[in-house]
């Protein structure tokens, strides 16, 4: 359950990233997800490192689209989407180069000689990005949150950084704080003269270490533009549908939806955080997507599942629920789509 409200009085010192009103999902001193289920506390995580059931990964998993460049523009109502890997989008469209998540670093840890290591390198490398010209951040975490990559982007491309409340105290300790635009669910954020991104809620939660748990908001995204709409989760628990059902009625139909389909194993420790495969084809009818790219799975090992598996497992799930393989695409490093109108 989500804590009980702090007195005015305390509030200041309880939070070091975010001051602001009591709301439906902020008690005061942290966020939450309303009606939802609470992060794992400690006890959960240590029965869980030591039960013993993580399936091991290869050291390295190549990608036949590694290393590709991407085109400068896509212009009008054209849609494309790359992935670097992992939870990393580059999305183009109506002339705009939005990144997702952009995470560049080794490890996707605090520290760059301990954590989970990639097992693949982003398919976009850094130096062949197009210009960039907004940078999406759904939350805090390490493997969505790359302050050194932030900090490059910020130096070489000058983008805006987006991102929901509270994660603007983090980076904006590598980037320029006045080109930050930080929003609360519901609001949205001017892109281009077309394009429009919109906060939405999703079933997740936020920490950068192990006293600052839940003091940042996590997000997902609209993307509303002349070609259509794009809705893009990076991380969420599927939450009985709830989120994509709001989704669905607020926004939909979307052109392309972008859910994370790894990182869900063990279902008992996981699914208030994770979705599974089978709940990212549930996701995607939901909320009314004629496309859906899968991320989130085979660049860090964070969880217990191989590292093929959510292929396997989208793969029997696009057959129970009746959606077409060409519908909803895993991609792959380097991986690109041009989304059909």
């Amino acid at each position: 359950m989500p804590s009980k409200p702090l007195r005015a009085s305390d509030r200041e010192s309880a939070n070091r990233y975010y001051r602001g009103p009591v709301t439906d999902h902020f008690d005061g001193t942290v966020f939450f997800n309303p009606g939802g289920t609470p992060p794992p506390g400690f006890l959960q995580v240590l029965r869980w490192r030591f039960a013993g059931g993580k399936t091991s990964w290869p050291k390295t998993y190549a990608s036949p689209h590694d290393d590709h460049h991407p085109e400068e523009r896509v212009e009008g109502t054209g849609l494309r989407i790359t992935m670097i890997g992992h939870a990393s989008i580059l999305l183009q469209t109506a002339g705009l180069n939005m990144l997702f998540d952009p995470v560049f670093a080794e490890r996707a840890s605090p520290v760059q000689w301990f954590g989970p290591k990639r097992r693949n390198p982003p398919g976009v490398r850094f130096e062949k990005l197009p210009k960039i010209d907004a940078v999406l951040i759904s939350h805090n975490h390490y493997d969505h949150l790359d302050l050194a990559a932030l900090q490059r982007l910020a130096r070489e491309h000058d983008p805006i950084f987006v991102t929901p409340l509270g994660n603007d105290a983090i980076i904006g300790n590598a980037v320029d704080r006045e080109r930050i635009v930080t929003g609360d669910w519901g609001d949205t954020a001017s892109l281009s003269p077309d394009v429009t991104a919109h906060f939405e809620p999703i079933h997740h939660w936020s920490a950068r270490g192990g006293t600052d748990r839940r003091m940042a908001l996590w997000a997902g995204f609209v993307i509303e533009a002349p070609g259509g709409k794009v809705y893009h989760v990076g991380d969420t628990g599927f939450h009985d549908g709830i989120n994509y059902r709001a989704a669905a009625e607020k926004h939909g139909p979307f052109r392309l939806a972008i859910l994370p389909i790894g990182a869900y194993e063990p279902r008992w420790f996981m699914t208030p955080q994770h979705q599974s495969p089978d709940e990212a084809v549930r996701g995607h009818t939901l909320c009314g997507a004629a496309h859906t790219a899968g991320h989130h799975w085979g660049t860090f090992n964070l969880t217990d599942e191989g590292i093929e598996d959510p292929l396997t497992a989208l793969e029997e799930a696009l057959a129970k629920h009746g959606v077409a393989p060409d519908v909803f695409r895993p991609l792959k490093p380097g991986e690109t789509w041009d989304v059909p109108l």
